[in-house]
């Protein structure tokens, strides 16, 4: 695929982290083409460097080597184009629901009306309206999930990059809002980046799953997701996939767990 046709194009990225005695090799050449409006979710162990990864799309943590280019341009800081959703909502405590979303849009000196009628809109479509002059700490975790989700949507970000958002909600609360996100990824026609570490929550979302090796984070498996939507759990083609993941993420585990044993007898 060209990448005039691709939305994000990551060529080649590696991300050391160096303290006074060590360096940790949390990437290595990773090479990753998404094309515009398509659902990826990356799946591996805690350690593989998922969200190092998320990070440095995002422009948090820019790479050591190599490039990471979104919508033409490259990488080099947070931009206007990459909305970014934390699994720890980090919404603004003081701030009712209605001020939450509408918060980047008036960083951005949107007209005070435009404001209003564009979060409206939103709180509407994520059945949140009539939330919208409570605080966070009066709603649940997965309504301040949703107000998260809808400030990111309130800036029209072309992409979207998730990291583990549903991870400390319960299992319905999480499969309702995973039905919510994929009506909104199917609305709005939004790139989406989406980190777990849930096997069966990456089959059920995503276009394509990108399987991460333990540290140094590599691509291991790149599977594109052929069964139709929405997704049934019960399936044997569903399951089938699941035991081939599963079995893929506990390469991964094992190793790990290798790793640490050696690095204890070592000691």
């Amino acid at each position: 695929m060209s990448a005039s046709a691709s939305q994000i194009v990551i060529s080649g990225v590696n991300k050391v982290f160096k303290s006074s005695d060590r360096e940790v090799v949390a990437l290595k050449d990773i090479n990753l083409t998404i094309p515009d409006g398509q659902f990826v979710c990356l799946l591996g162990p805690s350690g593989c460097g998922k969200s190092t990864l998320l990070n440095a799309i995002a422009g948090f943590a820019l790479p050591s080597t190599g490039s990471i280019v979104t919508n033409g341009k490259t990488v080099t800081e947070p931009g206007p184009d990459r909305g970014m959703v934390f699994q720890e909502y980090a919404l603004f405590p003081w701030m009712t629901v209605e001020e939450n979303v509408a918060f980047g849009l008036e960083i951005k000196g949107v007209g005070k009306q435009a404001i209003q009628e564009r979060v409206s809109q939103l709180l509407e479509k994520l059945g949140l309206i009539d939330f919208r002059s409570r605080f966070p700490k009066d709603l649940s975790g997965g309504m301040r999930q949703r107000v998260a989700i809808a400030r990111v949507l309130a800036l029209d970000s072309p992409i979207m990059l998730m990291d583990e958002p549903f991870g400390a909600l319960d299992a319905l609360t999480r499969r309702n809002l995973q039905d919510e996100l994929l009506r909104i990824w199917d609305e709005f026609k939004k790139t989406i980046v989406f980190v777990t570490h849930s096997i069966e929550e990456a089959i059920y979302l995503a276009d394509r799953i990108v399987v991460m090796t333990y540290r140094p984070g590599t691509i291991k498996r790149d599977i594109t997701v052929t069964l139709p939507r929405l997704r049934d759990p019960a399936d044997p083609e569903f399951n089938a996939l699941k035991r081939e993941l599963g079995q893929l993420v506990m390469e991964e585990q094992q190793r790990h767990h290798h790793d640490e044993m050696r690095a204890a007898a070592v000691d």
